[in-house]
């Protein structure tokens, strides 16, 4: 399967309205607001979007949240598109499906990963998002090993994240031959949890669009 050109880029993690203006200026396809409350970068129970450019697909980030807490936030705050990043089932996937609610779904990954498990997934979202099993549900800033998604099918196009940094980002290798929709940047963009800094997201585009590998 060939790599699909460009990749889209998501920063997620934003919080501070100054600081997601600034990150959007750079024209990210996507940005990730997270509303687990125990993330350093819980954007907060008050949160409230600024005016973004409509190119840009906002994403609200739940771990393990109630549906209609889900539908209520999506509905609010206008989100294109929810991630649900914890031990969600195929059937709450479906539920908000049928609210008209458009999903990523995560997994975390590592040496034990059974891919059948995503099966059930596959017909209720839009993407999947692979991610570094570890202590915390997302936000671990640790590559896991890209080489176990030759496992994946490929039939769902997903988000690569976990560690990501413009660093490494010619590593990807054959990740660039997959479904490879877009590359998820969080922790390896920032100053601070939930503080981007855009010499570091402009150094992550740059890198994405002159990788070898994703641009043959």
């Amino acid at each position: 399967m060939s790599a699909r050109n460009p990749i889209a880029i998501k920063i997620c993690g934003m919080r501070d309205h100054k600081n997601i203006m600034e990150v959007a200026s750079v024209d990210p396809q996507y940005l990730g607001f997270i509303f687990h409350r125990t993330s350093p970068r819980f954007v907060g129970e008050a949160f409230r979007l600024p005016s973004l450019p409509s190119p840009l697909k906002k994403v609200g980030v739940f771990v393990n949240e109630a549906t209609n807490v889900i539908a209520k936030k999506a509905n609010d705050l206008e989100f294109d598109l929810v991630q649900l990043h914890g031990n969600e089932t195929a059937e709450k996937c479906a539920e908000l499906k049928d609210l008209g609610i458009k999903i990523i779904k995560a997994f975390p990954i590592d040496e034990n990963f059974d891919f059948r498990e995503i099966d059930p997934f596959k017909r209720h979202v839009e993407f999947f998002l692979f991610d570094t099993k570890g202590k915390l549900y997302g936000g671990n800033a640790q590559v896991f090993n890209w080489t176990l998604l030759k496992k994946y099918d490929q039939e769902v196009p997903f988000f690569l994240s976990g560690g990501l940094s413009p660093a490494n980002i010619e590593q990807l290798g054959d990740v660039a031959n997959m479904n490879l929709h877009a590359l998820d940047f969080n922790s390896g963009v920032e100053e601070a949890p939930g503080l981007k800094s855009i010499e570091k997201v402009r150094a992550a585009f740059l890198a994405t669009r002159s990788s070898k590998h994703l641009n043959t």
